[in-house]
């Protein structure tokens, strides 16, 4: 399985555009070691030619001009994109589909909640439906049964309910309610892959256990790095937690729940442009390192689990 990190950011990416807190001003200035993020998605393929893409971000356009794996390779009109999921109905993962409007129909896999938001309260696949038939939205089913995509070969995905506040402007935007926000378990038939990707993550659930456990490598919440982190960096008001995120640091959050799992790959992914782990030679990025958690950077490429000849070609 085929990994691509199309961007790693949190909404709004790094340096946010209208933020002057000290590390987008830094980025600005040459005064901190960092990289530039878009806002977060990822690629994922076992062919490198059918590309299953997770979330679509606003930055989409830039994102695919510096991948050129998706670029159109077999006709005029053509694209590397097998078909969309998108994990909630948030801006920053959702509204990327609007740049997508000349390659429609195009097939989206949501929840029925998701489904509900992006065609009311923002209305992302009614607007679509101008275009060429617009969006052919599959409804993904919170059942604990793995289905395959037909357009993309040999990835088989579970979609695994998490808890979570839905989008702002959602219809039930305070519920904790099925479907709000969903992670994806997804596994390579081929080779034996096994990802699991949760951009966002609220609280240690007992029953995502399996999923850190299994996955050869897991891409999930590195939104925050302390609880009160918006309101340290004089930014915001409200906590990690009230935004459906599990900070990185202190008591219960990510950095103690991933010790559990020392056989599981971890990369942390959705990172909002306060946290320190962005500046590479943070104290942050530090502890990091020293705990064998990676942080996601735009044009980061994973390999899992390679075919048997290539593993053992390596081995000697």
């Amino acid at each position: 399985m085929k990994i691509h990190v199309l961007g790693s950011a949190a909404g709004g990416g790094f340096p946010q555009w209208n933020c002057n807190c000290s590390n987008c001003y830094g980025i600005r200035n040459g005064k901190v070691s960092a990289s530039r993020r878009t806002q977060s998605s990822i690629a994922v393929s076992i062919n490198e030619e059918q590309w299953l893409l997770l979330n679509a971000s606003p930055d989409i356009h830039t994102q695919f001009e510096n991948f050129p794996d998706i670029h159109p390779k077999k006709g005029l009109r053509d694209t590397g994109v097998a078909a969309v999921i998108l994990v909630d109905s948030q801006i920053n993962h959702s509204s990327g589909l609007l740049a997508l409007r000349e390659g429609c129909p195009i097939d989206v896999y949501t929840t029925e909640v998701v489904q509900q938001d992006l065609t009311t309260v923002f209305p992302v696949f009614s607007m679509l439906e101008h275009w060429n038939g617009g969006i052919r939205w599959h409804n993904l089913e919170l059942d604990n049964k793995p289905f395959q995509i037909d357009a993309v070969d040999n990835l088989q995905i579970t979609p695994v309910l998490l808890s979570g506040k839905g989008s702002p402007y959602s219809s039930h935007p305070s519920n904790a309610l099925a479907g709000n926000n969903t992670g994806l378990y997804i596994e390579d038939l081929e080779y034996g892959g096994t990802l699991f990707y949760a951009p966002r993550i609220g609280e240690q659930e007992p029953h995502l256990n399996y999923y850190f456990e299994n996955a050869d490598c897991v891409l999930v919440d590195g939104t925050f790095w302390r609880e009160d982190e918006m309101i340290e960096a004089g930014v915001g008001t409200a906590m990690a937690r009230e935004m459906g995120h599990l900070p990185q640091s202190g008591d219960g959050g990510m950095i103690q729940y991933l010790r559990s799992f020392p056989d599981t790959r971890k990369i942390l992914i959705h990172i909002n442009n306060t946290n320190p782990i962005l500046i590479e030679n943070s104290p942050q990025r530090d502890i990091l390192r020293n705990k064998n958690i990676e942080v996601a950077y735009d044009g980061m490429e994973i390999s899992l689990a390679q075919p048997q000849q290539d593993r053992f070609f390596q081995a000697i």
